[in-house]
């Protein structure tokens, strides 16, 4: 018997979810592990949009619960205030994307836990709000795993010019998504912070499917 999923065949309901995605990706991206450097703004958007691009595998890395201040730019509920955020964010993806495999680790990225957390990663992505957090993982994930892409986010804060958030790549194997300058001080509101994480899930799902990142 071919199993049903809400009442239709499994493959023809996982089908028609792909079926307006980029023909020739679909199989590429399911195979595919990304594993997320934090569930916040940007972590929480980047986590949906490659859920929603057929991503296979990803697993999500943050220690924090979701704060009512997270709910201007995170993509949480009001019901899920109190939640860790790596549990209310597999929740809210798997709804998007049940055919999705989600690990989640609630703990706190550390130079100690590198190697070992970000080993099975296809791809490296940082999702930080502290600075300091985001030069750890630089230093850490160029140290053990040079050969990994690494895509992180710097500079989405306040009202600014959302065409001034681009991708750069300053090294070999890492890309850099935002302004350059902005800092969180001034405010994070959800538009530049969702343009930021656009660019980095952008970034991953060119990756992944084999194309350059930026242009010639």
């Amino acid at each position: 018997m071919i199993p049903k999923f809400q009442g239709v065949d499994v493959k023809e309901f996982f089908m028609g979810m792909k079926e307006r995605n980029v023909a020739g990706t679909t199989e590429q991206l399911q195979q595919a592990h990304v594993i997320i450097a934090g569930a916040g703004g940007l972590g929480s958007n980047i986590a949906i949009a490659l859920t929603r691009s057929g991503v296979g595998h990803l697993t999500i890395i943050d220690f924090d619960t979701i704060e009512m201040s997270n709910l201007n730019r995170q993509q949480y509920k009001v019901s899920q205030i109190g939640l860790p955020k790596v549990t209310a964010l597999k929740q809210n993806l798997l709804e998007f994307n049940p055919f999705i495999e989600i690990d989640t680790v609630q703990t706190k990225i550390t130079s100690e836990n590198i190697a070992e957390l970000f080993a099975d990663a296809d791809i490296i992505c940082e999702a930080f709000d502290n600075p300091t957090a985001k030069a750890m993982l630089l230093e850490g994930a160029t140290k053990h795993y040079p050969d990994k892409p690494l895509v992180m986010g710097n500079g989405m804060a306040g009202l600014h010019l959302t065409n001034e958030i681009q991708t750069k790549q300053p090294l070999p194997n890492v890309y850099i998504c935002g302004d350059g300058y902005s800092k969180g001080m001034e405010g994070l509101m959800a538009p530049r912070v969702m343009v930021c994480a656009g660019h980095e899930a952008n970034a991953i799902l060119r990756l992944l499917t084999n194309q350059p990142v930026l242009s010639e």
